[in-house]
């Protein structure tokens, strides 16, 4: 019997994606200053002009750079030596933060739908040409930050909280652009608390699956683009294998998947050659290299009855 959490290709197991961890920080902190800067202009904007949509914005923009700033200090906490009780470190920090981010965009939404419900009844006056020309500004900031943190978004949960942060906040400065628009043509005030409502349906959508993923991670689910039940048959097709079971695959954080099994060997086998081939079908076919096998004779059960 063995339990194996070393061999080939388990050097890797606990290397990060391609978008290395300083690359990520200067994305982030780049982004967060952006936004940072802007948020005045917005908060000032809509004071200014009486335009809910853009407060709504600024108060988005507000959960944004509060989020960069959290993904920034999970981003860091994460890489800091773990202490003896701590084997995974503080990686899954960055999970929690991605968490914290989902529930505080759907705080903003609920804010911003209760305001926009009370103008349908009470439509303010809102200057129509600055709202516009406001939202622009918003917009190509927001758009910047996304070209920034496009490069990372696929590689971490966390990051791509942020970038979700961002791009709602891109699509509700162009809700507001348009209800800017239509304000200053048209003098058609109701556009402002409908942009909102727009804006908060954006971003209560990015935060659902952005708590439902972290959800996930925090629950130990095996990952979406991991299908268990074909992990299983390509394990249970591998030359000395006879049985597979106690599967578990999860994701410990982003881009870090582990997978832990026992396996029925044959008794003829050799269990250094299986478990070769088995972590070779781990790693080149599900991408999985954070592995710990537990190798079984076919009776081992029987035998452990009998102690």
């Amino acid at each position: 019997m063995h339990d194996v959490h070393t061999g080939p290709g388990h050097a890797h197991a606990h290397a990060h994606p391609a978008d290395d961890r300083g690359s990520q920080r200067k994305r982030l902190a780049w982004t967060c200053g952006l936004a940072a800067v802007y948020l005045v202009a917005e908060v000032l904007g809509g004071l200014w002009t009486g335009s809910l949509a853009l407060l709504a914005d600024a108060g988005h923009m507000l959960s944004d750079v509060a989020a960069l700033a959290l993904a920034l200090f999970a981003l860091w906490l994460s890489d800091r030596p773990s202490p003896a009780a701590r084997t995974f470190g503080y990686r899954r920090f960055e999970i929690l933060a991605a968490l914290t981010n989902g529930m505080a965009l759907a705080v903003v939404a609920t804010f911003i739908v209760l305001e926009a419900i009370e103008r349908f009844g009470d439509p303010q006056p809102v200057l129509g040409l600055p709202m516009l020309a406001i939202a622009a500004g918003g917009l190509l900031v927001n758009l910047l930050g996304l070209w920034i943190l496009h490069g990372g978004r696929g590689d971490s949960l966390n990051l791509r909280g942020a970038w979700l942060h961002v791009l709602s906040d891109a699509l509700g400065s162009a809700g507001a652009m348009v209800a800017g628009g239509l304000i200053w043509w048209f003098g058609w005030t109701l556009a402002d608390p409908i942009a909102s409502v727009v804006i908060a349906a954006l971003v209560l959508h990015a935060a659902w699956a952005l708590c439902r993923e972290a959800a996930d991670i925090l629950l130990e689910a095996a990952p979406a683009h991991v299908d268990v039940g074909e992990v299983e048959a390509s394990l249970g097709a591998v030359d000395g294998v006879e049985g597979v079971h106690d599967l578990h695959v999860w994701t410990i954080t982003s881009g870090m998947v582990s997978l832990s099994c026992h396996i029925h060997a044959a008794a003829e086998s050799s269990h250094l050659e299986v478990l070769r081939a088995l972590q070779t079908v781990l790693r080149e076919r599900y991408g999985i290299q954070h592995v710990t096998i537990q190798m079984e004779p076919a009776d081992f059960e029987e035998q452990v009855d009998v102690c």
